[in-house]
């Protein structure tokens, strides 16, 4: 039996634990016109949760060491005897073997997965006999307990209440420590790097030529880790051209939404702009490569500025437009949020409508346009598939926008694309490029939602 059809029928035991445990609490008689403490439902819910959690969490980890059990169990079966003792044709066998035994497989190239899946498969029903079996009688056992214990004067939904609590908790431990392992990652692999090379080099070097070594005597290469080309790559790209274009068009498009559009045209209008935040981005990438590019380049061409087919401007300009819709979107919300009575105030002063935006309203909204414009920066430089397609992979220190740059994202894509050695320089570097990153778009979403707060607290 396997393990998906078991936990199939311990849910259909919590079921019928519910719908027991259900009926039996709305039998409980009334003492004295006292209703009982909880509702017959919570009952049903505390005996379900019984019947199913504890059994649950035995097949869970029944399921993590069956199969070593089962490996083991075939490994000291007749057919094994014959196995090869180099350990990846051992492996590569046993894997067909139990890709015969469980079906996925109909034939395998090694004759000896063909003998031994008839012990696989016979170990895997041993094991699986056996976890199932435990999982339903404590099931069973649980349910059982928790039903006993049901009672007029029991309090069912406070322990349901309790549980779903735990529950709750435990589902954001996981997500903080998710969190917290994924910083500690970047930050091992991070000083493994900086043993490797010098964190001045690395921070302050203007030369980023990550091509290392492989052999000792293999000539040249000794790499050139100096990031501050890709450090100047992210920001032309992503907070100066980028910006430049989802600025002036974000918070424009949000005066005249709130300020000016009727209420028919915001209602068609302001869904078909947040569209543009839900396009991938290699669909931006191909109207970057396909359409942007090859215009910005002719454009230099005729200007007689050198260009090149992949630019920084090409990547940044569409890098904005996808922007658009973050920075609009906060800019809307901030100016919607300004107090009536200080809009109707500055009208009944005698100021103009454009006057009253420019002079009250703007102002007033400021706080919250610039944090809008700090986390759509924040999600700007974290952009890959833009920049691989339309900006190049060259780690150029230019300013020139019709130039070919690059930006960390990529360089962290080109890194650890392929068959990558972990212990060599150029690969940690991926990790290091990774961490600094971090840094930058915690403390730019960090200052975000500062500055979001100090707004609210202003208005609300």
């Amino acid at each position: 039996m396997s393990l998906a059809a078991i936990a199939l029928l311990i849910l259909g035991l919590g079921l019928v634990a519910w719908l027991t445990a259900r009926a039996k609490a709305a039998a409980f008689p009334r003492a004295g016109g006292a209703r009982p403490h909880s509702l017959p439902s919570y009952h049903g819910w505390y005996v379900a949760l019984w019947a199913v959690i504890p059994a649950l969490l035995f097949l869970a980890v029944w399921s993590s060491v069956s199969g070593s059990l089962v490996t083991d169990a075939v490994l000291a079966s007749p057919a094994a005897q014959t196995l090869p003792t180099e350990p990846m044709q051992r492996g590569a066998i046993l894997a067909e073997a139990r890709a015969l035994a469980n079906g996925s497989a109909q034939a395998a190239f090694a004759p000896q997965a063909t003998q031994l899946a008839p012990a696989y498969k016979e170990a895997s029903d041993h094991y699986g006999l056996i976890g199932g079996t435990v999982a339903l009688l404590l099931a069973f056992a649980a349910g059982a307990f928790a039903f006993t214990r049901l009672s007029p004067h029991f309090r069912a939904r406070t322990r349901v209440e309790r549980l779903v609590m735990g529950v709750l908790l435990i589902a954001s431990l996981i997500a903080i420590l998710t969190t917290l392992g994924i910083v500690l990652s970047l930050i091992f692999e991070s000083l493994r790097f900086f043993a490797k090379v010098n964190p001045v080099e690395f921070l302050f070097g203007l030369n980023w030529s990550p091509q290392t070594a492989i052999r000792a005597d293999q000539a040249g290469s000794s790499g050139a880790f100096g990031a501050i080309p890709l450090f100047w790559g992210t920001i032309f790209i992503g907070a100066i051209i980028a910006m430049i274009v989802a600025i002036p068009l974000g918070l424009m498009s949000a005066i005249y939404l709130t300020q000016y559009a009727s209420q028919r045209v915001r209602a068609w209008m302001k869904p078909l702009l947040e569209i543009l935040a839900g396009v991938p981005t290699v669909v931006y990438g191909y109207f970057a490569a396909l359409t942007v590019a090859p215009m910005i380049r002719d454009l230099g061409t005729s200007l007689g500025i050198p260009s090149s087919s992949e630019s920084a401007l090409a990547a940044g300009l569409v890098m904005g437009i996808m922007i658009i819709p973050f920075v609009s979107s906060m800019a809307d919300d901030s100016i919607a949020a300004v107090p009536q009575a200080m809009r109707d105030g500055s009208l009944a002063m005698g100021a103009t409508k454009s006057e009253t935006i420019k002079k009250v309203l703007v102002p007033a909204a400021l706080p919250g346009v610039v944090g809008g414009v700090l986390l759509a920066v924040s999600r700007a430089i974290g952009e890959t598939m833009i920049v691989v397609m339309a900006a190049g992979l060259a780690a150029n220190l230019t300013a020139n926008p019709f130039a070919s740059v690059t930006t960390v994202t990529t360089q962290i894509v080109q890194l650890l694309t392929g068959d990558q050695e972990f212990d060599s320089a150029k690969t940690l570097a991926a990790f290091a490029l990774g961490l600094v990153l971090f840094l930058v778009t915690l403390a730019l979403n960090i200052v975000a939602l500062r500055v979001v707060k100090k707004y609210r607290e202003a208005y609300e």
